[in-house]
């Protein structure tokens, strides 16, 4: 999939997209939130995003080809396992406590799945594939250098994490405590550990 090249105002229009979705979902903001934040009238916003649907697929599409990008950058930067597991949940450990991300707006969005278009469904789906690949491949190969010791299948095993690392968004805004999210995904990630990695 080839990056979504914006305008300037476009992508203004974009951010202010995500950072709304990601505190309210799709159901709860409209061009008139956008054309407010971003001082640009409703029918500016249209001219740029014909649709809702759009603006979200769009902002969707970038969100998921920054995250394969990180990815990517990450499996160059760290080789080992735990490291890039930790790597992973700490960037969004960052994100909650910074306030700059503070829900995943894939996760955000899933809840919302059958009240959302298709399209933009599609996109959300589509991001649980790449992040339970991407896990399953690492959580598969730390199991292979003796790191991690799984009680199921990498697949399995990849799901579960997921769940543990969206509970604790979930739980880290019920409590408005970024160190509920911590705890929970560090629990998470220790009951993986072969009993030499743990501490």
């Amino acid at each position: 999939m080839e990056f979504i090249d914006l305008s300037p105002k476009a992508t203004e229009i974009a951010a202010c997209a995500q950072s709304l979705l990601a505190t309210r979902g799709y159901n709860g903001f409209s061009y008139a939130d956008i054309s407010e934040a971003v001082h640009i009238s409703k029918a500016s916003i249209h001219f740029h995003f014909p649709s809702k649907a759009e603006l979200v697929q769009t902002v969707l599409r970038r969100y998921r080809e920054q995250g394969r990008e990180g990815l990517v950058a990450l499996e160059k930067q760290v080789t080992d396992p735990l490291a890039r597991l930790h790597a992973y949940t700490g960037y969004w450990e960052a994100c909650i406590r910074e306030g700059t991300s503070p829900f995943c707006i894939c996760a955000m969005l899933g809840s919302e799945l059958s009240a959302i278009p298709d399209a933009v469904a599609d996109e959300v789906r589509g991001h649980f594939l790449d992040l339970a690949t991407w896990l399953t491949a690492l959580l598969a190969q730390g199991a292979a250098q003796g790191i991690f010791r799984l009680r199921a299948n990498p697949q399995a095993e990849a799901m579960a994490l997921m769940a543990t690392v969206h509970g604790g968004m979930l739980a880290a805004r019920v409590y408005g405590d970024p160190d509920v999210f911590a705890t929970i995904v560090q629990q998470g990630v220790s009951q993986l550990l072969a009993p030499v990695h743990q501490h």
